[in-house]
């Protein structure tokens, strides 16, 4: 599904990510874990195709096509989501209306009709079912005046509704109560199929209590340096990551 091939990028000249390689298949959950500025949000943002990262070189394939010559735009259409660590507010920009808007152009992009209001307010109740969102929520202009947690929460009801084959989750547990970390993991792991893929970025192990992922990368100095299963998290979690430092460190001074 996705192939990252030695990828370079930076924002305003200064290189940040310095040759990660990563490959993640359909059905697969990857967590990536490192310490503050490894480049793990670096990394989601060129996915996504934020113009002020800049990929230098290396190459990204996603589901058999060239991902970094695509408008953020057509990587939303074609399968890519993004879970923002903090969700921005839209005033005056209802809920129904924005999702509507981003299903009907994602159907457009399919040159499929689009979806009448009927049709989508049956979809929107099926859907905010998922995370336990609430309908005066819904009702809402998009992450207006919601807590932490309710943005988070809506982040998770969009994904449910737009039914991403690749959805990043960047440190989608920062500044999450224990009831509200239940909530939105368990909505990402009822979202979870065989033929859909999750990227999870984070800090800690406690998300990966309910999120399990099938493998574990420590990215540290723009690179992957260690890859493993969900007991790498753990070790991290007892360990910290002045390890992870020091043997990097120290294979680089030889």
């Amino acid at each position: 599904m996705l192939k990252i091939k030695d990828l370079h990028a930076g924002i305003e000249g200064r290189e940040i990510l310095k040759g990660v390689n990563l490959e993640v298949k359909e059905g697969e959950v990857h967590a990536i874990m490192g310490p503050n500025g490894s480049g793990k949000s670096t990394l989601s943002m060129v996915l996504a195709g934020n113009p002020a990262y800049t990929p230098t070189s290396g190459s990204v394939e996603f589901m058999g096509k060239d991902l970094l010559a695509m408008e953020p735009e057509i990587r939303s259409h074609e399968g890519l989501f993004l879970g923002f660590q903090y969700p921005v507010e839209i005033p005056g920009v209802s809920m129904v209306n924005f999702m509507r808007a981003a299903v009907n152009a994602k159907r457009e992009y399919f040159h499929e009709p689009p979806m009448s209001a009927t049709e989508f307010l049956k979809l929107m109740r099926e859907k905010r079912a998922v995370v336990d969102l609430d309908n005066k929520l819904a009702s809402r202009s998009v992450n207006e005046g919601f807590s932490g947690g309710e943005k988070k929460r809506n982040e998770i009801f969009q994904m449910a509704v737009l039914e991403p084959k690749l959805s990043i989750l960047d440190e989608t547990d920062s500044g999450l109560d224990i009831d509200a970390l239940r909530i939105v993991a368990g909505g990402v792991n009822k979202l979870k199929t065989d033929r859909n893929a999750t990227i999870v970025i984070t800090h800690y192990q406690r998300l990966l209590d309910y999120i399990k992922p099938d493998f574990v990368h420590i990215l540290y100095k723009g690179r992957i340096v260690r890859t493993g299963g969900p007991e790498l998290a753990l070790e991290l979690e007892e360990r910290g990551y002045d390890w992870i430092k020091e043997e990097v460190d120290s294979q680089e001074s030889k």
